[in-house]
């Protein structure tokens, strides 16, 4: 059995691969920002990841989203939906949680194919 860590520190991998799978860490944009600018900086986060780990978003199986604040939830959405692939949708979670920061409003966790 083979386990890649990428980016590994003392608490936490930034990804973890195994048996042809890649899960990746909670990945959150710019502290302060609004939701638009930190969802963007999340998937961008997401897609270099899965490149990393020789993946992308047309394989992802599970992406789930944790907004500071349900009513941001129509603003992510509308980044969300540019950013997917429409033929490979995942399965997908959302639900309102105190994030690591007040700064942060959303942060990602993608487990995806490889």
């Amino acid at each position: 059995m083979s386990i890649t860590r990428l980016h590994p520190g003392p608490r936490m991998s930034q990804a973890v691969i195994h048996n042809n799978t890649v899960y990746l860490a909670g990945q959150v944009g710019t502290a302060g920002a609004d939701v638009t600018t930190q969802t963007k900086d999340c998937l961008k986060a997401v897609d270099a990841r899965l490149a990393e780990a020789g993946s992308d978003k047309s394989k992802l199986l599970q992406v789930i989203i944790w907004l500071a604040d349900m009513s941001d939830f129509a603003e992510m959405n509308a980044v969300y939906d540019d950013w997917i692939d429409p033929a490979n949708p995942a399965a997908r979670a959302c639900g309102e949680a105190k994030l690591a920061t007040p700064e942060y409003k959303v942060e990602f966790i993608v487990t995806a194919a490889i």
